[in-house]
């Protein structure tokens, strides 16, 4: 399996493409931006179906009583990205609204999250997506803002060519991006360098168009998804994401 190849525009992309998209990290310690220590979850095995079907109406689907915890009161949305299996980088995406009778869902999509699945504990380059929650405060694309009420960096730095893990071409993975605020400034630009936790924890965990395979540790949503989310995230109500195989997310 080839590992991708990212010759972007400019050298801060290619930075965060090897500490982030391309390298999947996680956080064990309080951070800004962050909201669960990912650490918390365990790793025993569940399915989606076996834990959503448990949800009381109203509540967030998957989710244990540990996991729904860590959503702040404040957050009146919330993107859950739900993996297939720890090891697996197929996952679903779904937007929730709270209201007041509970949460209600939205539109759902398949997505791609990183090639070796999730992890609690992960250091930059091995390969999977974080587990956790955490705001949602930034966006960003090589595309003019489609319509969004994010901040939006719209840049040619958000180029970027190559293949993926398949074979893919990544070009327009970067048109629409959604920065998760693992490891970074909440209220900067996705392509800001800063990493909190420094460099050796990665960053740079994105939500962005998908190449059609699996990431390095951002989440992969089709580009008509991508432009729906987008433009359904309001500030004003508080965002987070809420991220990881469904069985750590089920405790």
């Amino acid at each position: 399996m080839n590992k991708a190849i990212c010759i972007p525009a400019a050298a801060l992309v290619a930075s965060l493409l090897l500490t982030g998209c391309a390298r999947g990290t996680d956080a064990t310690v309080q951070r800004p931006g962050v909201v669960a220590e990912a650490g918390s979850f365990s790793s025993a095995t569940a399915s989606p179906s076996a834990t959503a079907s448990h949800a009381a109406p109203g509540q967030l689907p998957g989710l244990g009583r540990r996991t729904r915890d860590e959503i702040p009161a404040t957050a009146g949305q919330v993107v859950l990205v739900s993996g297939r299996g720890r090891n697996s980088p197929d996952s679903t995406v779904t937007l929730y609204t709270r209201t007041a009778s509970g949460w209600q869902a939205g539109r759902h999509w398949p997505a791609h999250n990183a090639l070796d699945g999730w992890t609690d504990h992960h250091l930059a380059g091995d390969l999977r997506s974080p587990i956790g929650v955490y705001t949602l405060t930034d966006a960003g694309g090589l595309l003019d803002n489609p319509g969004t009420r994010m901040p939006y960096d719209h840049s040619g730095d958000f180029t970027v060519v190559g293949t993926g893990f398949e074979g893919e071409p990544l070009a327009g993975s970067f048109d629409y991006v959604i920065a998760i605020d693992y490891n970074r400034v909440p209220g900067t630009s996705p392509l800001d360098g800063a990493r909190p936790l420094g460099s050796s924890r990665g960053g740079g965990i994105w939500i962005h168009v998908d190449h059609g395979g699996p990431t390095h540790g951002c989440v992969g949503l089709a580009e008509s998804a991508i432009k729906t989310l987008l433009m359904s995230l309001d500030p004003a109500r508080h965002p987070v994401v809420v991220m990881g195989d469904a069985a750590s997310l089920a405790q």
